[in-house]
């Protein structure tokens, strides 16, 4: 996705946010701890949306909240049909410390 074309900061994409383990985010915004996760394959039994994986998806979003980062998730569905950029702006806006309505 283009993000700067809707006038959002580049992200670093595959970041890995947690030493000594594998987890990576899908994009991150390292200055306003921000992420945003695919979350591919909920519909046909992919690995989000089965046990192990789901278990694992809880550990890294907890873990992430507890090293103060904002996580936020899409499908691929959403990333093409609803406005994810606006959504995104606002969430910029709120980091700065403008209202988030």
């Amino acid at each position: 996705m283009n993000w700067t074309a809707f006038g959002l900061p580049e992200p670093i994409t595959e970041y890995k946010f947690w030493p000594g383990r594998r987890f990576r985010f899908d994009y991150a915004w390292l200055k306003e701890k921000v992420a945003v996760e695919i979350e591919g394959g909920i519909w046909v039994r992919g690995r989000h949306s089965r046990g192990p994986g789901m278990m694992s998806d809880m550990e890294k979003y907890n873990q992430a909240g507890l090293m103060g980062w904002r996580v936020f998730r899409f499908t691929p569905k959403q990333l093409k049909d609803w406005d994810v950029h606006v959504f995104l702006k606002k969430v910029f806006e709120t980091e700065k410390g403008a209202p988030s309505c």
